[in-house]
């Protein structure tokens, strides 16, 4: 088993393609090809099921990813570690975003930084939902994941606050209030997000003795934004999520204030790699917890 085929398994399997995952390595769609058959042979075990449009990781493959995940991560950690010994400033930094908070408010001002200070760091950012950051935390596919504090899973470093508010079409009601009470969005009609703060919401107006008519579930924050602009429904979502302003659509504050955490998150802060502590190390100077105020 060579560190080229554990290569080969974690980028098939994030490509789901094996013509993307040649382009992604550079190689060949052949040499792909070749790489996981000859893995398979040597374990004695289907990784890959073929037949199907994208190949699909059979329960001993996606095993086998996880462990992928953990070597690559520590393969990369030694070799910044040596580098880092002879007094250079090179290496790999894997991080895990969940969406606007992260990769437009922060992460934009923040690798500018990281990259002024190490500029022989080459960093990688994947997005998703909030659940599928942790999970890549977990696998070790990421070193470093953006979360919604606390997550006790993990250790963390809060970096910004904001709050949790209101969608209301321009004409409504509630929209000619300064700050709008939980309970009044019961009987409302109400879009719910699907994304990872959507529990939290739901919690938020459970508490709140708020019993609102969920009538619509997104994934994706503009759909949202859509049916309220034209009268469809009210909703709750964190403040940095949303663009500065929407044509038709009114942020309103909760009142009592909802408060919501974001934050990095490692599964050992000391076992970071150098690349991971230095990315670490800026954030906290950069923000280390304060209120972070979308314009």
């Amino acid at each position: 088993m060579t560190f080229t085929q554990l290569e080969v398994i974690v980028t098939l399997a994030q490509a789901r393609s094996f013509s993307r995952a040649a382009a992604l390595l550079g190689i060949t769609q052949s040499a792909v090809s070749h790489a996981l058959r000859s893995l398979e042979k040597e374990l004695g075990v289907t990784l890959f099921l073929r037949e199907r449009a994208e190949p699909e990781l059979t329960p001993a493959g996606a095993r086998l990813l996880a462990r992928a995940h953990e070597i690559r991560a520590l393969h990369e950690a030694l070799i910044q570690d040596a580098k880092d010994a002879q007094g250079l400033r090179e290496g790999v930094l894997r991080v895990g975003s969940f969406g606007f908070t992260s990769s437009l408010r922060i992460l934009p001002e923040l690798l500018l930084r990281f990259r002024e200070q190490h500029p022989g760091i080459e960093v990688y950012v994947d997005e998703d939902g909030d659940d599928t950051v942790v999970q890549w935390l977990t696998e070790r596919r990421v070193e470093i994941g953006f979360v919604v504090l606390p997550d006790e899973r993990f250790e963390t470093v809060p970096l910004v606050e904001d709050e949790f508010v209101v969608l209301l079409p321009q004409g409504h009601a509630l929209a000619r209030k300064a700050a709008v009470a939980v309970p009044d969005l019961t009987d409302l009609p109400f879009v719910l997000t699907e994304a990872g703060c959507g529990e939290l919401i739901r919690s938020l107006l459970e508490s709140g003795g708020a019993r609102p008519r969920i009538l619509y579930r997104f994934p994706q924050l503009l759909s949202i934004l859509g049916f309220v602009e034209r009268g469809l429904a009210v909703s709750v979502a964190a403040r940095l999520a949303l663009p500065d302003h929407h044509p038709g659509v009114v942020y309103r504050p909760l009142a009592p204030r909802a408060p919501r955490r974001v934050g990095l998150a490692v599964r050992d802060m000391a076992k970071l790699s150098p690349a991971a502590q230095a990315f670490v190390k800026v954030a906290r100077e950069m923000y280390g917890g304060r209120r972070l105020r979308a314009a």
